[in-house]
């Protein structure tokens, strides 16, 4: 018997910080496919209605509660479970702020980028992708910086703010068009300290809709 449900799809950063937080504290959990590039029964009223109003995943169910908004998913499974929670309130809105960041600033940014690049009807305007491009050069920058001082983004272990920074981070570099941890060192030796914690596991092992467009999960 699972103990939450997880509205998600394989190519979503955003879904992915949720699922990658369920893996990581050992929760007993379910993905429920999110088919954002289907039919998307998920967009339809009754979704809307009964399950999240903005009609967007991650979509966690915890019995009666549903929550949405990876930020509030992540800081929900913290404080519930005591793991990956910063501590104290200097920790609490230091993570706040990282996870603001990320969410405005490096994957705000990422997700689009890639979603131009590669699931998009047509391609992105080279204008719009090379202005994204610098913004995502720009602040992969500034959390390469921070990770050059320390091994995790508030200090020795891990917190929901690393979780969230993950988000797009682990997918292919052919996505993207470069190579994120070839391109930033720190941040890339970051990624392989969060791969080696109990429970990783990459996107599209993780949650269902890989291979494209179907319920399937990578081997």
């Amino acid at each position: 018997m699972t103990d939450y449900r997880l509205y998600c799809f394989a190519q979503s950063g955003n879904a992915y910080r949720a699922a990658l937080m369920l893996n990581l504290i050992g929760a007993k959990w379910e993905p429920v496919w999110y088919d954002f590039f289907g039919a998307a029964p998920q967009r339809s009223p009754e979704f809307r209605d009964s399950i999240n109003e903005m009609g967007e995943a991650p979509v966690l169910v915890d019995g009666k509660k549903k929550l949405s908004q990876s930020g509030v998913i992540l800081t929900y499974l913290a404080r519930k479970t005591g793991k990956f929670q910063p501590q104290g309130e200097d920790e609490e809105l230091e993570a706040l702020r990282w996870i603001i960041f990320d969410n405005q600033k490096l994957n705000g940014f990422l997700g689009p980028y890639r979603f131009l690049k590669n699931f998009a009807p047509k391609p992105g305007d080279p204008a719009v992708m090379a202005f994204m491009k610098g913004r995502i050069d720009g602040s992969l920058a500034i959390a390469n910086k921070r990770l050059e001082k320390m091994p995790y983004m508030l200090g020795e272990r891990p917190t929901i703010a690393d979780i969230s920074l993950t988000a797009y981070l682990y997918y292919p570099p052919e996505e993207f068009g470069f190579d994120i941890a070839k391109d930033h060192p720190a941040v890339g030796a970051w990624l392989e300290r969060i791969k080696a914690l109990p429970g990783w596991k990459h996107p599209y092992q993780l949650m269902p809709g890989y291979p494209f467009g179907t319920q399937g999960l990578m081997a």
